[in-house]
């Protein structure tokens, strides 16, 4: 899958988000993921000397990337889509209150 390192770096995002935000619905972290995403996209329209440098270490290229592409972002959208989905389904299934109960020790 061509996408596939993006659509995993855009759900990643979005289980940041997640665990951070654990009482809110799925759809707030999704789509502050997607934004977030969208923006870093964005960025690399912009040019400079010392980004350019970061782009080009490994780091860089992972965290930014090193080209825009209008599908990176239609792929970032899908990949949230469908982690924030199955987030509500698992939270449906077993109960937020359950899943925080269970971490917590006795």
């Amino acid at each position: 899958m061509k996408y596939g390192g993006s659509a995993l770096w855009a759900v990643m995002i979005y289980w940041v988000l997640r665990l951070a935000w654990t009482r809110v619905s799925a759809v707030a972290p999704a789509l502050v993921a997607g934004v977030i995403a969208t923006l870093v996209e964005f960025s690399r329209l912009y040019h400079s000397a010392w980004l350019d440098a970061f782009r080009a270490s490994l780091a860089g290229a992972v965290l930014l990337g090193r080209y825009f592409s209008v599908r990176n972002i239609v792929a970032y959208w899908v990949a949230i889509a469908a982690g924030a989905l199955l987030d509500a389904i698992v939270l449906g299934r077993f109960g937020h209150r359950a899943l925080l109960e269970s971490k917590q020790p006795r």
